[in-house]
């Protein structure tokens, strides 16, 4: 036991109004069933205060982080045109649009509707890009002669060579040799997958 006096906690003094008005309310509540009290902690550092001008803040989803270099890896590849082969050596620039390059695979377009044949070459241009093939050809047709003079398979394969699902796959494309189709046909150069 400890000599030191015991210090008597002073009751806050209320108005007998006060306590007349808290009786008559607590009167009328019923105990809930027994429970623990919940204690909430103190924070060490009291919150800042919110600063009236500002708008207020509502919480959001929380965003994942990009992780470092993903700018990079989803940086838009420049849309392909017939004959274009920039990142291609000149040496097999030239050999591939001569037609002098092995074609590994071929697809022939011909009598397919639009749908199904963009179906299909997509299917073939990925296909072709997992077997580590580089040169393939893929063969539209030149269509029927419309007033537009183009077949729509022929106009269509260029455009969908450059969508986000073959353009990473694909280096460069141009109008075959008329050996192997001329202008209703194209050679596709694939990317060498680079391997760890």
């Amino acid at each position: 036991m400890t000599d030191e006096p015991k210090r008597r906690r002073r009751k806050p003094l209320i108005s007998r109004e006060d306590a007349e008005l808290w009786a008559r309310l607590t009167s009328r509540v019923k105990p809930l069933a027994e429970t623990p009290p919940v204690v909430v902690p103190e924070a060490e550092e009291p919150l800042p205060e919110p600063d009236p001008a500002a708008p207020p803040q509502l919480p959001g989803p929380r965003l994942p982080r990009p992780e470092p270099g993903a700018a990079k890896r989803e940086r838009k590849a420049p849309a392909l045109t017939h004959g274009s082969t920039a990142g291609v050596d000149k040496r097999t620039a030239e050999r591939f649009k001569k037609g002098d390059m092995e074609i590994e695979a071929r697809i022939d377009l011909h009598g397919l509707t639009r749908e199904a044949a963009h179906i299909a070459l997509t299917r073939f241009i990925q296909g072709s890009a997992a077997a580590r093939r580089r040169m393939v050809l893929v063969i539209t047709g030149k269509g029927r002669q419309s007033g537009e003079g183009e077949g729509i398979l022929r106009a269509e394969v260029p455009r969908w060579l450059n969508e986000p699902a073959l353009r990473p796959l694909v280096l460069s494309f141009s109008y075959a040799q008329p050996r192997h189709g001329g202008e209703g046909a194209l050679y596709v150069f694939l990317k060498r997958e680079r391997t760890a």
